[in-house]
């Protein structure tokens, strides 16, 4: 998924507060409740992104909701809602996360499969390349896709493996076309 500028500015000035306030494990952990929580609830962002309802009453209503967060987290947020950006706000927090996890040398793994997988089938994937650094922490995010027909896609980072049948099914057609 594509972030945007906006995001990333705001995760970044974020990141560069908490570090400098030592803040830094307590937002990471706010802010991952702040994206679980817009990711789960879409009447509060069906709110935020209600263009007539006044940016002092998402600012009280944001400061009711998140009231349990950290002054650094809730002014952030109130700071996003006054510059109207409160669309982006899903896309701050998991940018800021990234960061984070960036920092503490976290691999973002993403392995989609046609079926769901055993955990012994996903550790073979995961052995089977060296995208996957040995020793290090990652997190990693299952898909199920039943378009894939059989096979994977396994996205480390910004790099990819495509061991789909569905992709391979698309070579040899292109193969017969083109002969």
């Amino acid at each position: 998924m594509l972030t945007s500028k906006v995001a990333k500015r705001y995760a970044q000035g974020l990141l560069e507060f908490t570090n400098e306030t030592g803040q830094t494990a307590t937002v990471f952990s706010e802010m991952k409740d702040v994206a679980k929580l817009m990711s789960q609830s879409t009447d509060l962002n069906k709110f935020f992104m209600t263009p007539y309802i006044d940016a002092k009453k998402k600012v009280e209503v944001a400061k009711e909701i998140f009231k349990s967060l950290s002054v650094s987290s809730q002014n952030l947020i109130t700071l996003v809602i006054r510059h109207g950006r409160e669309n982006q706000l899903k896309n701050i927090a998991q940018e800021y996360i990234n960061k984070v996890e960036d920092i503490n040398g976290v691999q973002r793994v993403t392995l989609t499969t046609a079926t769901q997988l055993s955990k012994e089938n996903i550790d073979q994937i995961l052995g089977s390349t060296n995208l996957v650094k040995a020793g290090t922490n990652f997190d990693l995010k299952l898909n199920v896709n039943p378009d894939l027909l059989g096979g994977y896609i396994l996205r480390v980072g910004d790099q990819q493996i495509d061991a789909s049948v569905k992709t391979k099914l698309n070579h040899i057609k292109k193969d017969f076309q083109l002969n």
